[in-house]
């Protein structure tokens, strides 16, 4: 396949009038199936489902599709009529939601060529954009954002984190005619900057001169020794001396014990290895860098954000434990659209969702008998406190009637120590 290859020329930026290529929100039943094409590369692809879960803004607006089987692998595409966004913007945008508290699984979709073959869609298959979060444990939670430039993937060299909970998140990808690109949770941003700083996609405009060498001048010690600071002419660094009162014994035979050597014993005026002052060094050029040159091999390129003839949005993914929900897929060439199709949505339904969910995991505690345990433990715990915090002014105040008793004036407040801190009931483990 060529369609995702950028092909470098001028481009002239106009205006577009704000255009949906795709949209999806699986608002009709059944009918999802019959746009929704899933792939016969391999017989055990996991099977999906029409729902809004089990929390919801709205049983029927929230309605999306949902992974139903775990240790899975997934592969589903939709067709749309084939798009370039040559001079003008390309906005992907979809929600998410793992509710079933995801530990390992993608939840990011893919941009294929309008010839792509859905029903051989598979891992290999090659595809122009990927997008959206993928989450495996606590360390790894980010949003990829990978472009095809010239037949090879290239992955975006900022670190975007992800949404790791269980409720619905928005997630937006913006390209513009400009190079420049924007990524957005929730319709707030969360990074954006140029396709060319962000993406290796050419080589550097500039290179490391390795002809040139540091000057045999430059000065890169940024600390040296006071040249004014001389040791004094009396300064004694001999820790140990002849002991001047020794003398050789009478009886030392120097054919037999060898030369006598009087002993040594401490340096009354010892002070120890005399150092020069450390200053800053007036001359500190400070540290020498190779200087950067113009890259001879570098070689611009306008139309890096241009793909020709996108057709096929796909949901290629593994999971591991099932239950994430896809809805409210847009393609569109207006980010301000799809701004205000998000907040629609997304938008709201959200609060209700939250609230939902909220009174869900609040009657599931309250039917737990060991959170109830747990949570009457750290009330005990707060009672303690208070009763500390109590006792601790009225010590305050009988001691301030002692010493207005004895006619004595207060003294300077003293700090008082930090409380002792009632050490934090571990997490609910088997047994209290």
């Amino acid at each position: 396949m060529r369609w995702c290859l950028v092909l470098a020329a001028a481009v002239l930026v106009v205006s577009a009038d704000p255009i949906i290529y795709f949209r999806e929100q699986f608002e009709d039943g059944d009918e999802w199936q019959k746009r929704w094409v899933e792939s016969k590369n391999k017989s055990d692809y996991g099977k999906w489902q029409l729902t809004a879960g089990n929390f919801f803004g709205d049983p029927e607006k929230d309605k999306g599709i949902q992974t139903t089987q775990g240790w899975k692998y997934y592969a589903l595409s939709a067709r749309f009529d084939p798009i370039s966004n040559e001079n003008q913007s390309l906005v992907i945008q979809f929600t998410v939601k793992h509710e079933q508290a995801i530990d390992c699984g993608g939840g990011y979709v893919k941009l294929y060529p309008a010839d792509l073959n859905q029903e051989q869609l598979n891992g290999e298959s090659e595809y122009c954009i990927m997008f959206g979060p993928d989450i495996c444990g606590t360390i790894h939670e980010k949003v990829h954002v990978i472009l095809n430039y010239k037949e090879k993937n290239h992955l975006i060299k900022k670190n975007i984190t992800c949404k790791h909970d269980e409720v619905t998140h928005l997630y937006t990808l913006v390209i513009r005619p400009n190079n420049t690109y924007a990524v957005k949770i929730d319709n707030e941003v969360v990074a954006d900057g140029t396709l060319e700083d962000d993406w290796d996609f050419l080589l550097p405009r500039t290179m490391q001169d390795v002809n040139a060498t540091k000057p045999e001048d430059w000065d890169d010690r940024e600390k040296i020794d006071d040249p004014s600071h001389i040791k004094p002419e009396d300064w004694e660094e001999n820790e140990f001396m002849v002991d001047p009162d020794s003398k050789q014994p009478h009886d030392w035979d120097s054919s037999m014990d060898g030369e006598w050597e009087p002993p040594m014993i401490p340096n009354p005026k010892y002070k120890g290895i005399w150092e020069p002052r450390i200053i800053d060094n007036p001359n500190y050029q400070g540290v020498w860098v190779q200087p950067e040159i113009d890259n001879p091999d570098y070689v611009p390129d306008t139309t890096l954000y241009r793909y020709d003839e996108l057709g096929v949005i796909g949901l290629d993914l593994w999971q591991v434990k099932p239950g994430t929900i896809f809805d409210n897929f847009l393609i569109t060439n207006d980010e301000s659209l799809a701004e205000k199709i998000g907040n629609e949505t997304w938008g709201e339904t959200r609060e209700p969702e939250l609230k939902m969910k909220t009174i869900q995991d609040e009657e599931r505690d309250a039917k737990d008998e060991k959170k109830q345990r747990w949570k009457k433990l750290e009330q005990e715990f707060a009672k303690i406190d208070e009763m500390e915090k109590e006792e601790k002014k009225r010590k305050q105040k009988l001691r301030k009637e002692l010493r207005q008793q004895y006619g004595l004036e207060d003294p300077a407040p003293i700090p008082a120590p930090a409380p002792a801190q009632l050490p934090q009931p571990p997490e609910p483990k088997d047994e209290l």
